[in-house]
């Protein structure tokens, strides 16, 4: 069974362009190798942290709103532990409410991109 989940993660503001996409991939290639389906990804850029994070005060926030199995949550979270570019994460089950307002935000979302251009 799959269900959906969110994580934001947050890559230390030291990292060049190149590094946090390279990062970015390393893990959507992690979720959609292990059976993942990605559903939906945002890249915030660089903001301000509420409070410092290992003496940095910004970090590069991104999301990804993906389906995969259970069990594969906790291999997920083992490589952000791992991994030094990113400084903290948080993932989070949607449940069916959660998803359907989700998806209401990524269609207002698209609404607003098509009316700026």
């Amino acid at each position: 069974m799959m269900n959906q989940y969110e994580t934001v993660f947050i890559a230390t503001p030291v990292l060049s362009e190149p590094q946090v996409k390279e990062a970015v991939k390393k893990f959507r290639d992690i979720i959609t190798d292990n059976g993942g389906e990605m559903i939906h990804e945002e890249e915030w850029g660089m903001k301000k942290l509420a409070y410092p994070i290992q003496k940095k005060s910004t970090g590069f926030y991104h999301l990804f709103e993906f389906k995969a199995a259970p069990a594969f949550i906790d291999k997920l979270e083992t490589e952000f532990r791992r991994d030094e570019k990113v400084i903290r994460f948080l993932t989070v089950k949607l449940d069916k409410y959660a998803a359907e307002y989700s998806q209401k935000r990524r269609n207002l979302l698209k609404d607003k991109a098509v009316k700026e251009e």
